[in-house]
């Protein structure tokens, strides 16, 4: 293992300023799903079932447009692509406190529609930024910051919400992370690396193709003038079906084994998330449930930093096994302090696992189509993430509170 690579890294102005301002501009999104959820329930009145409806409304709006938003990225540039993202994070979070329930989901929808794409911009920067071992360790320090967001935002919503001050806080996570976006257009990190002009090469090849018809015997020239015609007609007919193909040329078996191993993980750690709450609650343990988390997100930084320092990338697909059959024992979990060191072995995985999918899709992926590859991950993990809070609960519900465990667990091992 070398750690060195960590001084190395950060001291590489543009990707510590690329990682600090990721850490930054995602505190307030982490801190919404909280906020949101203790707004509709104790300012709106309304139950936790239409919280939970409010809070999926809102990710399949970032499902659906994280794909759209990297693809933006890659064809317009960062700075243009993030404008609707400025605008939309403003308006539409100091807007949605104020509605009724039932005008507050569409909104929502679009809130995540139109979300800061700051998840695959920092991925995509970072796999442009870093090459080799630095790129596994700058990856893993995404997570581990990732890690880090989630010991405090969730936290911090919960205080200002509990507060009574749901609305004033939903307004400044949109002006938050629309200051973040604006800055984060200043920085314009890099999103691909420097490359001649690809309309330049265009240009010089179809250069070289007029020379040779230009020597060519004239018998040659007047069946070439003959063809062209059929040749356009062909290309019209054809045109369509070749964008199309070549659209998601990018998209391979491994790259869909990468998104697979995405969505596991993310139906694991939001079923495990969902676990840690009903195991406390049936209990009377819920003031504790912050322990748990504290000892489960603390595991996972260490993992983090332990996997950034290997020499050898481990695959996505092992680790995710390996998470998901560490957190079926926590099912077993008598208190509080059995539970949260039952977390800590699943929690040591769970770095590593982001990491090297985010590594294999910056490997896999040329770096003209990332931005929207990048879109694409983003979009599996939050489909597991969405996945893994039902599957738990109908368990939960249905059986006990410690299946929830078992049931992601025996899902992510599959």
């Amino acid at each position: 293992m070398n750690f060195t690579l960590y001084r190395e890294l950060l001291a590489v102005r543009p990707i510590r300023r690329l990682l600090l301002i990721g850490m930054v501009a995602r505190i307030p999104h982490a801190a919404a799903g909280v906020m949101l959820t203790l707004h509709i329930v104790l300012v709106l009145g309304q139950g936790y079932a239409a919280a939970g409806a409010a809070a999926a409304v809102m990710t399949i709006g970032i499902a659906v447009g994280a794909p759209w938003r990297g693809r933006r990225v890659d064809t317009v540039g960062l700075r243009k692509a993030l404008i609707p993202s400025v605008i939309a994070e403003a308006v539409i979070w100091s807007i949605v406190p104020h509605m009724s329930y039932e005008l507050l989901l569409p909104l929502v929808f679009i809130g995540g529609l139109l979300s800061l794409p700051i998840f695959s911009v920092v991925r995509q920067s970072l796999g442009v930024m870093a090459s080799g071992e630095q790129r596994r360790t700058a990856f893993a320090l995404d997570a581990i910051s990732t890690e880090l967001v989630f010991m405090v935002g969730p936290a911090a919503g919960a205080v200002v919400a509990t507060s009574g001050h749901s609305v004033l806080g939903l307004t400044l996570v949109g002006i938050s992370v629309s200051l973040s976006g604006l800055f984060l257009m200043w920085f314009n990190p890099p999103t691909r690396s420097a490359a001649p002009d690809a309309r330049f090469e265009t240009d010089q090849q179809d250069s070289a193709e007029v020379s040779v018809v230009a020597s060519a015997p004239a018998q040659v020239q007047e069946a070439a003038a003959e063809l062209v015609p059929l040749a356009a007609s062909a290309g019209r007919r054809l045109g369509l079906r070749h964008k199309v193909i070549h659209n998601f040329s990018w998209f391979t078996a491994g790259v869909a084994a990468v998104f697979a191993a995405a969505a596991g993980a993310g139906m694991v750690l939001s079923g495990t998330d969902v676990g840690i709450v009903a195991a406390l609650e049936t209990g009377g343990h819920q003031a504790e449930i912050g322990i748990v988390f504290f000892f489960w997100c603390a595991a996972s930084v260490l993992g983090g930093i332990v996997y950034g320092a290997m020499h050898r990338t481990v695959s996505p697909i092992l680790l995710l096994m390996g998470m998901a059959a560490l957190t079926i024992p926590m099912a077993f979990a008598t208190d509080t302090w059995t539970l949260s060191l039952l977390s800590l072995l699943p929690g040591l995985l769970c770095a590593p696992v982001l990491s090297s999918a985010s590594e294999k899709v910056a490997e896999l992926v040329d770096e003209s189509r990332r931005g929207e590859a990048m879109g694409w991950y983003g979009s599996a993990l939050t489909a597991g993430v969405a996945l893994g809070a039902p599957l738990a609960g109908v368990f939960i519900d249905g059986v006990g509170p410690s299946t929830g465990f078992v049931a992601v667990g025996v899902a992510g091992v599959v």
